[in-house]
């Protein structure tokens, strides 16, 4: 049986930042992925300015050059009618970066830190004990540690498994997200948030010659069969500014987006990333919370295991995380309400179009607070 302090599920941004903190403290580090890395999934891939701050303390926005990620100074939103408003990013600014671009550079680091990647190795059985928590995978290996991170995504099979996933809130319908990439010079550096009835449209910059698009909607609020194209047509300046641009992904769905959690550790078990709570994306800061939690964890982890890997010893974990959490949760809910009733935003967007220091101050306090 292999032997090791911290053991990971899930190599995505929120897994990768949680074991190179861990390998730099001196902890010996075991990161399962079920499939080969990096992971491509469905991502708005805007980075806002403490995630940027974060990736450059962990060492990754080295190996990331322009054709991999664009710097994006703001966030600008347009609705039907024409109106808009928009606002600077606090210092440094963000980067919009393509995940599997992201994905790569943080396994450099974290394989340069000594990181022990297992790739394509499933974890399939997890026994937690008063001791240890012991793993088996899909193909009969078993591993043990003293901590299990569980940074396995919005589904988290972990986080169902012991418990910790939180009740739906009833009556709030389903969320779901769709991303495909084309190859086309960014028209601007700002990411743009499109609004239209009952989906929004963001457009991020992420390399030279490379756009992301990314589509959010809710369950019963577009009409017949949901695609890429038909989801499009509902954006007709987008769609004339992509007509000529090659693809340069496939589509990509996520969802249902709203995910409750009861808690974010246990007894030898944490949770980190998507797994540990996530609302919607509709915010765009799903990356810069996993770098974020995963920091916080970070700072912890010798003390953490030192103290035997309990909840307790978790617990400024669980406050550092969930203050992130519910600053996020609190204006993705104000955007999801506004989302939900077109005549409501749009009276909102016009009268911040008015006011631009109120957005500007509300943004920040939202980012960097």
């Amino acid at each position: 049986m292999i032997r090791a302090d911290v053991a990971i599920v899930g190599a995505g941004p929120a897994g990768l930042a949680v074991a190179i903190h861990a390998a730099r403290r001196g902890l010996s580090t075991l990161l399962f992925e079920r499939q080969a890395t990096p992971v491509d999934k469905a991502c708005g891939e805007g980075l806002l300015s403490p995630g940027l701050r974060e990736l450059e303390a962990l060492g990754a926005r080295a190996y990331l050059t322009e054709e991999d990620c664009s710097p994006i100074v703001g966030i600008r939103y347009l609705q039907e009618d024409g109106a808009q408003v928009e606002a600077h990013l606090p210092a440094p600014g963000g980067l919009g970066i393509r995940r599997l671009a992201l994905a790569d550079a943080l396994a450099r680091v974290a394989r340069e830190a000594g990181v022990q990647l297992q790739e394509n190795c499933h974890v399939r059985h997890v026994d937690r004990l008063p001791d240890q928590v012991r793993l088996t995978t899909s193909s009969g290996a078993e591993f043990s540690a003293s901590l299990l991170v569980a940074a396995d995504g919005l589904a988290s099979p972990l986080r169902r498994a012991h418990g910790l996933e939180g009740p739906q809130r009833p009556g709030l319908p389903e969320r779901f997200g769709l991303r495909q990439h084309f190859q086309l010079e960014p028209w601007t550096d700002f990411v743009e948030v499109h609004f239209a009835r009952g989906v929004e449209a963001y457009v991020t910059p992420a390399g030279r010659q490379r756009l992301g698009v990314a589509f959010l909607w809710g369950d019963g609020q577009v009409e017949g069969r949901i695609s890429f194209q038909s989801l499009l047509r509902r954006f007709p300046v987008l769609e004339q500014r992509l007509a000529a641009a090659p693809e340069d992904s496939r589509a990509r769905g996520a969802g249902p987006l709203l995910r409750n959690v009861r808690g974010r550790s246990l007894d030898r078990l944490v949770l980190v990333g998507d797994a540990a709570g996530y609302v919607d994306a509709i915010t765009g800061e799903g990356l810069t919370l996993a770098l974020r939690s995963a920091a916080a964890l970070g700072r912890i982890l010798p003390e953490v295991l030192a103290q035997g890997a309990t909840r307790s010893s978790l617990a400024p974990y669980e406050r550092a995380a969930g203050a992130y959490f519910r600053r996020y949760a609190f204006f993705t809910h104000l955007l999801l309400t506004l989302a939900r009733y077109p005549k409501v935003r749009t009276q909102a967007i016009r009268a911040m179009a008015r006011f631009p220091a109120t957005f500007k101050a509300l943004l920040h306090w939202v980012v960097d607070g």
